[in-house]
């Protein structure tokens, strides 16, 4: 039997929800029956019956089925230069958003301490941003540098490097 990965569970969960949001709707009931016609609750030019934008109908749609935050997080990444600045989105660059914190990758330690104090001020931007994105807090990371310790159970020491004597 082979495994489910998180995309097929999603997709699965995103199927079941929305089978769940249009089950009572058939093609048979949205059909007028010929009495509904004569007593007159469908007019042609009748209220509620005016088109609406494809972006409204998105809109709706997401804020149906939950998806407004998630579309946030993903907007906070790809904005990521309108929020921080030109320069700072130069030599930083949002890598994930989980459960409310923002980890954030610097090029350089002084990056990395520049976006640690202006912590304060990103978060109120943010807030004022992009609301639906719940991002509470922030953390700042320096530059990929090679780690001895793996994993959760890793102990404190000189790691391999400490056979020299």
């Amino acid at each position: 039997m082979p495994e489910r990965t998180a995309a097929s569970t999603e997709s699965s969960a995103v199927y079941l929800r929305l089978k769940a949001l249009f089950a009572g709707t058939s093609s048979r009931s949205r059909r007028l029956s010929p009495r509904s016609a004569e007593d007159g609750s469908s007019r042609p030019f009748g209220v509620g019956r005016d088109p609406k934008g494809v972006g409204d109908v998105l809109d709706s749609l997401t804020a149906q089925l939950g998806w407004t935050g998630n579309l946030a997080k993903s907007d906070l990444m790809s904005g990521w230069v309108e929020l921080a600045g030109e320069e700072t989105a130069k030599h930083s660059y949002p890598e994930s958003v989980a459960d409310g914190v923002l980890n954030i990758r610097c090029d350089s330690t002084a990056w990395a301490r520049q976006l640690t104090s202006m912590r304060s001020l990103l978060l109120k931007k943010m807030a004022e941003v992009f609301p639906d994105a719940e991002i509470e807090s922030i953390v700042v990371r320096g530059p990929n540098v090679r780690s001895w310790n793996h994993g959760p159970r890793s102990i404190p020491g000189r790691g391999p490097r400490d056979t020299y004597g």
